[in-house]
Order: C-alpha cells, then sequence, then structure tokens
C-alpha cells in the first residue's frame, strides 16, 4: 500500500508523518525505516524505527534511489513500513515525474509486502489520478 501526505512546501507534511510513524509503528510487528534528506528529526521518530538520511548515499536519480530501496528491502525480512519524507528530494524526482516514481513503489510495496507512507510537495491537482485515492492528509 502507498498513502500520501500531500501540500505544499511548508504546510506541514512532516509533522503529520512523525505523528503518523509513532503511533502506526507500536502496532507493527516488524521494522520500519524513515527516509528523509537530513537527521534533523532523529529524536523525533520512534527508536523502534530507523531514520535514514539519503543523502549520506550519493543518490543521483531515481533509478539509484528505487535500487536503494530495494537495498533496504532485502537486508530486513522483517520491514513492513517504509516512511518518505521530502519525496522529491529523496527521490530525486519532481512533481512532472512522481506518477512513475509512485507506480514503481506501489509495485515494490505490493511485491514484497511494505506499506510506504510518502510527504509529497505537490497538491492533489498535480498528481496523478490513480494516487488520489491514497492521499490521507492535505
Amino acid at each position: 500500500m502507498v498513502q500520501l501526505i500531500i501540500g505544499v512546501k511548508g504546510k506541514g507534511k512532516t509533522k503529520v508523518l512523525l505523528d503518523r510513524v509513532n503511533q502506526e509503528i507500536a502496532g507493527v510487528n516488524g521494522s520500519g525505516v524513515y527516509l528523509d534528506k537530513d537527521k534533523q528529526h532523529m529524536f523525533e521518530v520512534s527508536r523502534k524505527v530507523r531514520l535514514i538520511d539519503v543523502t549520506d548515499f550519493q543518490i543521483e536519480d531515481t533509478d539509484e534511489f528505487i535500487g536503494f530501496l530495494l537495498g533496504i528491502i532485502s537486508q530486513d525480512h522483517d520491514l513492513e513500513k517504509v516512511y518518505i519524507d521530502s519525496f522529491l528530494n529523496v527521490a530525486k524526482t519532481d512533481a512532472d515525474h512522481t506518477g512513475k516514481a509512485l507506480d514503481r513503489i506501489a509495485a515494490i510495496s505490493e511485491k514484497y509486502s511494505v506499506d510506504f507512507m510518502i510527504a509529497l510537495s505537490v497538491e492533489k491537482s498535480q498528481l496523478p489520478e490513480k494516487y488520489v485515492n491514497n492521499v490521507i492528509s492535505e
């Protein structure tokens, strides 16, 4: 499952995502990973969730980001939840190519039974139609 938290920059998406992470992870038997563009929220995320600063890994494009996600999944067989903040930044994509990146993540979610919650700086009108129903907060 891919869930989206959307809105323009500065609207409070990160706060919503952090609240969701800390609420959900208590009921998860496996593990969770929080991907972000820095370590700023290290002390706000539950200790059950591993925070990864994606910029430490020199990812240059969306294909490399997808490979990075697959690498995380391959090393953590108990992974149930992946939370991605600042999606356009960490996934090295833009609003015009969001659909393609989300399609790939949705396929990964289905194949490996990992749920994704993504904070994305776009307006609802910029989302591909098939992802409008995946919006949980805006």
